[in-house]
């Protein structure tokens, strides 16, 4: 976490499927946020000295038994408070005010008519696009997007209305003495059209945050951290040769130099000539200091008969770890170990401090790790979203080959090979891989049309036909989606001709495999990842 010098919003999370967005809006605002529960220590959240409060969305009802609460310390600290959905019927219900179920729910798009187009909260709400189908000069109507069965029926003492939609009395509510404010709306989504705009009016102008959150302010920042915190220390950093762990040695060497020392962990789970590729560039090209282990053999035989999800990354993270303690043996003494852990790395695992969230997927950088390890752990990447890190990355001058490299996960290809992994499974997997990249690149649709491409090998067999011959043989799943943060994510829309060809390559040129299937799921309800 950065030294508390920046201005921070903090968020309490009610388990809305959107509390990682506001974070995201926040920090496009050039503002730093955390995210907390709601049941979080009130200590833990005031040492972070925060200028304002958003309480999310959530899944409760204000009146159910055992429902999520305002926090005392919050309304005690006296700043400013947003809320969002829930998080307007949490402050109207314990400041006086009354929610009730409604019988006219509002799922998806609705038009919001703003009544206060001086509130601080829609300084700036576009006038041509507000006023279309005014009925008063003050008077604006903007899509936004709704999903909540109850609503406010009677506000709170101080609170006045500033916008309402068909089917809430009060969409948006404020209290200007107090500099509270609530919303029943969801201006974190994309589809509220001028979402951003009230985001960013709360948190810079009712809050007074200062727009400081860049790269390069986080950079300078982050390296004075890591030098102040490392001293003299030495620290091992596994290089998968993906952007987050790439950026993070980058980061580190800038700050602690030859007291860095990668680990090239060739595990056998990486993507064709991937090992080759990452010596080449970290080692030959920027002069990091790099190790190569070989532990494929120690790694198949770990993951031998092992066909649950959870269990090869428990068993991938502890064997990581084992080999570092062991590569460190020869290196001397090593007082840290380095991870390009992500803040969606940390959401997804259901950090500590959100006992509320349910774990999707243990993720190697985080929930993988075994209880007791030798070495303390360095995380600069930890509060970041996928696009910050490679905006870090650009200031930290690496090339774009590098940053756009497709994200790959900390258990390598183990959770694309469903089923058992053997490795005639994993060489099948890698040369269907490497087709769809390339097919992808050579069509300029690896970043234009999708965030993330890779295959899937699926542990079945379909009858085909080869030749005048029957096969039964595997099947290859392609997966491609686009997102802006990696928490949600939709099926990327590829042209039909290129899939054509992926498949036809697929499996003409790749042994054991007659069919080829494209994912059309978006996250949610699905993962990005398969396992």
């Amino acid at each position: 976490m950065p030294e508390n010098h920046y201005d921070t919003i903090i968020i309490l999370d009610y388990g809305s499927q959107y509390s990682q967005l506001i974070a995201r809006r926040i920090r496009e605002a050039k503002v730093y946020c955390e995210l907390f529960s709601w049941r979080a220590n009130a200590d833990k959240v005031m040492e972070r000295k925060p200028k304002g409060f958003i309480l999310s969305g959530g899944p409760n009802s204000v009146y159910d038994e055992g429902a999520p609460t305002l926090p005392d310390y919050v309304i005690s600290s006296g700043l400013p408070i947003l809320g969002i959905c829930f998080g307007m019927q949490l402050m109207t219900q314990r400041l006086g005010g009354r929610v009730y179920s409604s019988e006219e729910r509002e799922y998806g798009p609705a038009r919001l008519h703003v009544e206060d187009l001086n509130n601080p909260l829609f300084l700036g709400w576009r006038q041509e696009t507000a006023t279309i189908g005014q009925t008063s000069p003050d008077l604006g109507i903007e899509q936004v997007w709704m999903s909540h069965g109850d609503r406010v029926e009677e506000v709170a003492s101080g609170f006045s209305r500033i916008a309402y939609s068909e089917h809430s009395r009060f969409a948006a509510i404020s209290d200007l003495s107090r500099n509270y404010y609530a919303v029943q709306f969801h201006p974190e989504v994309i589809h509220s059209k001028q979402g951003q705009l009230l985001i960013t009016n709360f948190v810079q102008g009712v809050c007074g945050c200062r727009p400081d959150w860049t790269p390069t302010n986080f950079v300078q920042d982050e390296i004075d951290r890591l030098r102040k915190r490392i001293g003299t220390g030495r620290v091992i950093l596994g290089l998968s040769g993906g952007v987050d762990s790439a950026v993070a040695a980058s980061l580190i060497h800038r700050a602690i130099g030859k007291q860095l020392t990668c680990i090239l962990v060739d595990h056998g789970l990486m993507r064709k000539d991937e090992s080759f590729q990452v010596i080449d560039t970290f080692k030959k090209t920027y002069g990091l200091q790099l190790e190569a282990v070989n532990a494929v053999e120690e790694f198949m035989e770990a993951l031998s008969g092992v066909t649950d999800p959870e269990s090869k990354r428990r068993i991938i993270g502890e064997l990581f770890i084992r080999i570092f303690e062991r590569a460190a043996k020869s290196l001397g003494q090593i007082d840290y170990l380095a991870q390009g852990t992500i803040y969606p790395d940390v959401i997804e695992s259901a950090a500590k401090d959100k006992p509320e969230a349910e774990t999707i997927k243990t993720h190697h950088n985080v929930g993988g790790l075994p209880v007791e390890m030798q070495f303390a752990l360095v995380e600069p990447l930890r509060q970041l979203f996928k696009d910050e890190v490679r905006l870090i990355g650009h200031e930290l001058g690496l090339p774009e080959t590098l940053l756009w490299r497709q994200p790959f996960p900390g258990p390598g290809l183990a959770i694309r090979c469903l089923g058992e992994v053997s490795w005639d499974r994993l060489e099948r997997l890698r040369e269907a891989d490497a087709i769809f990249v390339q097919e992808l690149a050579e069509a300029n649709l690896l970043r234009e049309a999708t965030q993330q491409a890779f295959a899937v090998l699926l542990p079945v067999k379909s009858v085909g036909v080869m030749g005048d011959g029957r096969t039964y043989e595997e099947v290859i799943a392609l997966r491609a989606v686009t997102t802006e943060d990696f928490m949600t994510g939709d099926w990327a829309r590829l042209p039909t001709d290129l899939l054509a060809r992926v498949s036809q390559r697929i499996v003409n040129e790749v042994q054991g495999i007659n069919r080829v299937v494209y994912d059309i799921t978006s996250k949610p309800p699905a993962t990005i990842e398969w396992e």
